[in-house]
Formats: structure tokens, sequence, C-alpha cells
């Protein structure tokens, strides 16, 4: 399990679903008992300029391809098929080795 991990959730506008991902995604890592450092919700058009000064970037999936220069430095970016489902979430957490 890794710690102290700065998470991104971005959404088309930044309003309404990213909001409820990250609140899905806080679920996840408090039932895992994941002390993250940050976790943030934004505007893929503010995400795409902050994603490299985070760990691990959550979006649609088909937004994923808009952070391949946060990639490139390091970013994991996770794509997702339903982004309110924790399933889904935790399933991806535990593929990268986030979560146990």
């Amino acid at each position: 399990m890794k710690n102290n991990l700065k998470f991104l959730v971005c959404c088309a506008n930044g309003a309404g679903s990213s909001l409820m991902m990250k609140m899905t995604m806080q679920k996840v890592l408090d039932k895992a008992g994941l002390k993250p450092a940050q976790v943030h919700h934004c505007a893929l058009s503010e995400g795409k300029t902050a994603a490299r000064n985070f760990d691990v970037v959550f979006c649609a999936k088909n937004f994923a391809n808009m952070f391949k220069d946060a990639e490139k430095n390091g970013t994991l970016v996770i794509g997702l098929r339903n982004i309110m489902s924790a399933q889904e979430i935790e399933t991806a957490l535990k593929a990268n080795g986030i979560i146990d």
C-alpha cells in the first residue's frame, strides 16, 4: 500500500461528476486504509496542466489520452469506464499496486 500519494480526479467541467468520483474514490481509499497526501477534483482544462504535480489521475476512459504529457513524467493515468463505480476504482488501484 502506498500512502501519501496525490490524487487528481478530472471530468469535463469539474463541477458534478468529478466531485462524485472524488467522493467514491475517497471511500475506496478509506476502506483500504490508504492515507493520501491530497485528493483534488477539477475540470479537464485545469487537470491537463496540473496532472504532472500528482501521482495518480482518474478520469473517464475517453479523456485518458489528454494526459500523455503527465504520463511521460511518471504520473499514473487511470481511465474509468464507469466513473461512479467503487469496484472499478478499487480494481484499478489494486492492479497498479496502490492498495492491497
